[in-house]
């Protein structure tokens, strides 16, 4: 795909992808900037795009992106919500280092490889089995209980923490 031909998409498409995002997420910026992610991947990925598809393969990478922050914010959620009863009782430091965690997890969890990061989430999150998640994603068990290796692995070097 040629910049002239990725501009073309560009500018047929951005439109339709926001709104698509927005009626999913109801927050202007957060389809905004999930609508930059999505067309940063497809030029990405420029090469292997198929022209009479992109259409469809636009939406699919904007509900796939749509999905995984829809999952990253309940993690964010799910570790807020275990300890909010415990924050009146505690300290301004412990409240700080909790901020912090929170940002240095959010963070972790967006850094991650998206393969790692599906299987991390849709275990954590969704509470799927590996082979739950083995059937939905089209993978063998073993290819799931590797990605979730390499995304306990990869938070572990980063957080410093019992996951």
């Amino acid at each position: 795909m040629t910049l002239g031909q990725f501009k073309e998409i560009f500018d047929q498409y951005h439109t339709p992808i926001k709104n698509f995002l927005y009626y999913k997420c109801s927050d202007v910026a957060m389809a905004e900037d999930l609508t930059q992610d999505v067309f940063m991947k497809v030029w990405d990925k420029r090469e292997e795009i198929n022209q009479e598809t992109v259409k469809s393969y636009l939406y699919t990478i904007a509900n796939n992106m749509m999905l995984n922050k829809i999952r990253h914010n309940k993690v964010v959620m799910s570790f807020a919500d275990k300890n909010k009863d415990q924050k009146e009782a505690q300290s301004p430091q412990y409240i700080l280092e909790e901020k912090e965690f929170k940002e240095r997890l959010e963070k972790t969890i967006s850094g991650m490889p998206e393969k790692q990061r599906e299987v991390f989430l849709m275990n954590r999150i969704d509470e799927l089995t590996y082979k739950e998640i083995a059937e939905r994603l089209a993978l063998s068990v073993k290819a799931v209980e590797k990605r979730m290796h390499g995304a306990l692995g990869y938070m572990k070097d980063r957080i410093k923490h019992k996951i």
